[in-house]
């Protein structure tokens, strides 16, 4: 708790005295964000404190999750839960619904004994093995031939609805590009995705599942 309470006092004085310079927008690089301390807190609580998850059963895909950094200012900033990465996630959507990848559309399903997994989507199933680490926070998904045995190790986090899955956006960008191309759609809008968050660091993409 008393950590809690220092990292809150930190965000704080952090939010008084980038007020004192314009503004956390400003920090940050001009409108790049409209993050308030709400959005820092909540990025804060949702990275740090993230109960582990226990994967089993089926998920629906609810919507692309998406994770960065900003190190401008010489201050290391989480911009997850914030108007940055939600206006990401909402533009990684609309070009996954081009292919038909929409929220709803598509589910995964884990089986906790065999470690097995299915993505579906319509009459179309994918297979493959999972494992979980360090205390069920990570995630490594093992494709089949089908997807040229693509593996991609990620964090797992807890959320309000269910889990989020997230990767480096290279491998994500991998799998949604082989995903469009089985449902016999073209990659070409999945491309972009991976330069959204152009100018920040540590960009991850994954999934938010809801049970």
């Amino acid at each position: 708790m008393r950590k809690l309470v220092s990292i809150v006092a930190l965000a704080v004085a952090f939010s008084v005295s980038a007020g004192a310079q314009g503004g956390l927008a400003g920090v940050l690089g001009g409108d790049k964000t409209t993050s308030t301390l709400g959005n820092i807190l909540s990025g804060i609580a949702g990275t740090v404190y993230s109960s582990p998850v226990t994967l089993d059963g089926s998920y629906i895909y609810n919507g692309i999750a998406v994770s960065a950094t900003s190190s401008e200012g010489g201050i290391l900033t989480n911009l997850a839960g914030t108007a940055v990465t939600s206006g990401i996630e909402t533009k990684a959507d609309e070009y996954l619904a081009k292919v038909g990848i929409k929220p709803g559309a598509m589910k995964w399903t884990f089986n906790a004994d065999e470690k097995t997994f299915a993505v579906s989507v319509g009459s179309i199933s994918i297979p493959g093995t999972y494992k979980v680490g360090n205390g069920e926070r990570t995630v490594t998904l093992t494709f089949g031939k089908s997807f040229q045995y693509l593996s991609m190790t990620g964090t797992l986090e807890s959320s309000s609805s269910g889990a989020r899955m997230l990767f480096t956006s290279d491998k994500a960008v991998a799998f949604l590009k082989k995903l469009a191309s089985t449902l016999g759609q073209s990659s070409s809008s999945i491309a972009g995705i991976a330069s959204l968050a152009s100018g920040y660091d540590n960009y991850r993409i994954g999934f938010k599942l809801a049970k």
